[in-house]
């Protein structure tokens, strides 16, 4: 199990496939700056432009907030380090609906030519049940599946039972979860439990500050220290590894 952050180097070759912008940040912000820092590639590719990602349409419509989280995901990455993603240009909320096998195909070809050590995404479940979420769980399992070295690792975000508990409340306030989710994890199953250095919580937190349209509210709701807090740690599960319980 990797639980410091000196043995990220291990995972080698990291690409993340996610679903919207800011999944990245959230799930593996910490691990990719760390894995940067180590001299790894890292390479991000996220499905849609979040463009339904607002309480507020009439202010954001959706192309005008398509554009806005494009630019916010480039600077987000940029203070993490990584220099190299791909949007597949899918529309938010619409994963489901897509051609499954262009989709895996499409990512198939991006496993390919990277040839990554690890692949980071959701697990079946999507961490918040997100149909988007699940959906490009699939993708992913077929196309490592389908084209990725024999010694690649394709690890699932993870919720662990301690910060189910730990944040339930501001979970349940902020409506992070679909109804019957998390899915949670107890530690001993996990394949990286990382609590993030202070110095790469405080990166990650002003990767997801970058992202103003989905973060602004939460620190400010949470103030910047609980914010920090709660996003300083991350999880992951080998594929198919462990069974997750209802928290």
């Amino acid at each position: 199990m990797i639980t410091t952050a000196d043995r990220v180097a291990e995972l080698g070759t990291v690409l993340g496939i996610w679903a919207h912008p800011d999944d990245e940040a959230y799930l593996s912000g910490g691990l990719m700056a760390l894995a940067r820092a180590h001299g790894q590639r890292v390479v991000c590719v996220t499905a849609t432009r979040g463009e339904r990602g607002t309480s507020d349409p009439q202010t954001w419509p959706p192309d005008r907030l398509a554009e806005e989280r494009t630019g916010e995901l480039a600077h987000c990455l940029g203070i993490l380090g990584v220099r190299e993603h791909r949007f597949l240009d899918y529309r938010d909320g619409e994963c489901a609906d897509a051609d499954a096998e262009v989709a895996i195909a499409r990512l198939a070809g991006i496993v390919e030519e990277v040839r990554p050590d690890t692949v980071l995404t959701f697990g079946p479940d999507g961490i918040t049940g997100h149909s988007d979420h699940r959906t490009v769980s699939a993708w992913t399992s077929a196309a490592v599946e389908r084209a990725a070295p024999p010694h690649t690792r394709l690890l699932h975000a993870a919720v662990p039972a301690r910060h189910a508990r730990r944040w339930a409340g501001v979970d349940a306030e902020l409506g992070v979860y679909e109804p019957g989710y998390p899915l949670v994890v107890e530690q001993d199953r996990l394949s990286i439990d990382l609590a993030l250095p202070p110095v790469v919580a405080a990166r990650k937190v002003r990767a997801l500050a970058a992202q103003t349209t989905q973060t602004a509210g939460l620190i400010e709701a949470l103030g910047r220290e609980r914010y920090t807090a709660w996003v300083s740690e991350e999880s992951y599960l080998e594929a198919e590894r462990a069974p997750l319980v209802a928290a």
